[in-house]
């Protein structure tokens, strides 16, 4: 599984200025709010967290830089 604590960070960071909440992401993507929260947080580190974590850094056009 990747590393996705620099993705989970630029992500936070885009929301914040973006003024994107995590209700608004769970409403978008079909989830659920906590879901979304624990997964950005990275409270749940699964295959699936990984690969939403990825879905958002492409969708929102981040930088992406590894570990």
């Amino acid at each position: 599984m990747p590393e996705t604590l620099n993705g989970r960070k630029r992500i936070i960071d885009y929301l914040q200025q973006n003024k994107i909440s995590y209700s608004q992401l769970a409403t978008m993507y079909g989830m659920n709010k906590q879901d979304v929260a624990d997964y950005i947080s990275g409270r749940k580190q699964t295959p699936a967290a990984s690969r939403f974590i990825i879905t958002l850094i492409k969708a929102f056009d981040l930088k992406y830089e590894g570990k």
